[in-house]
């Protein structure tokens, strides 16, 4: 059987979800080696993975030619000179989102990862969500028929620390990025221009911080079908994550996951559970089925489902979102370079 040596760059919560998955729970893959800057984290990383190798220069991963593929999970700002690195050295990628925040640094790495002739997946996992899927599928059969609306609501149960703001590239770029994703993946369609607003109504020190944490975006496809997307930075209720579309023959949606999807009903009142609290426990089968999925990619020589151009549209669409929501009106999205 063959199995894909990986190794990790980054050590925070999403590598280390990455890196459980790799190492105990896809028997095609193995994690040979990690990377953090921070040596506690590093040594607290490694003996809970059981991973042989743990280094604080990534480097040492790219020298190694047991290493076939890196997933990248350091902060955003390296991710496009780590891309480069690991082009250049052969090795196969998986970055998570975004590239960059900017659409030029992204040119770069995209231009790189195709001399180099590597595979690269961008890490927008709530594709790999079933039920986010069979929408898709739903919709893409025409079993509702003409889309004519497209509602996506996402939203956190609080904010994330300010420090973690002050250097996160704003909420388009960090949070609403992935349903710019969203939004193109339901329908397999572009979306051509959009209208943005925004506000700081649950924290002061959000704006302070050159921020926002409510915001509304309205879309215009291809087709001429319209969408929606609401973020907020404060559910007090739960990580809310919600998706409906509105076609000519029927709707499809997809509502929150509860703890145990539990519902009490009685004479006075119909009760169900919150949903679950963070994107942690919400999305923990797509991050298991997206990298499975990689992997898959690398093995059998397929293209990967979320390619450079699918991060780089998703950055486009948020820089677009930005300029609206300060500028006003539609701002159409820049078509993207192949």
């Amino acid at each position: 059987m063959k199995q894909l040596n990986t190794g990790i760059i980054g050590m925070g919560r999403i590598g280390r979800i990455h890196a459980r998955n790799l190492q105990f729970m896809i028997p095609d893959a193995t994690v040979s080696a990690i990377a953090e800057v921070d040596q506690a984290v590093l040594d607290q990383a490694a003996s809970e993975l059981q991973v042989p190798v743990a280094k604080t220069d990534y480097r040492y991963l790219l020298d190694d030619p047991g290493i076939k593929a890196v997933v990248i999970c350091s902060p955003t700002d390296t991710h496009v000179p780590v891309v480069i690195d690991a082009a250049r050295a052969g090795k196969h990628i998986f970055c998570e989102k975004p590239v960059a925040l900017d659409i030029a640094l992204i040119d770069q790495a995209l231009a790189e990862v195709s001399r180099s002739g590597v595979k690269l997946m961008v890490g927008f996992n709530r594709r790999f969500d079933p039920g986010f899927r069979k929408a898709r599928e739903t919709i893409v059969r025409g079993d509702i028929g003409v889309p004519y609306l497209v509602r996506i609501t996402s939203r956190d149960p609080a904010p994330p620390p300010l420090n973690y703001i002050e250097v996160s590239g704003g909420l388009f770029l960090d949070m609403m990025i992935h349903d710019f994703d969203m939004a193109r993946f339901l329908l397999a369609e572009e979306v051509v221009e959009l209208c943005a607003s925004s506000a700081c109504l649950v924290d002061p020190a959000i704006g302070k911080a050159g921020d926002v944490d409510t915001a509304l975006v309205l879309l215009r496809y291809r087709s001429g079908a319209l969408g929606a997307i609401d973020n907020c930075r404060r559910a007090v209720y739960g990580y809310d994550q919600r998706i409906e579309v509105l076609g000519s023959a029927g709707a499809v949606s997809v509502g929150n996951k509860t703890p145990t999807e539990l519902t009490v009903a009685r004479e006075d009142a119909v009760r169900s559970e919150k949903p679950l609290f963070f994107f942690l426990e919400r999305y923990q089968e797509a991050y298991l089925a997206e990298m499975n999925e990689f992997v898959g990619c690398v093995l059998e020589d397929r293209t990967t489902p979320v390619g450079g151009l699918d991060g780089r549209i998703s950055v486009a669409m948020a820089n677009a979102a930005g300029e609206s929501a300060k500028k006003g009106g539609f701002v159409k999205v820049h078509p993207p370079t192949q």
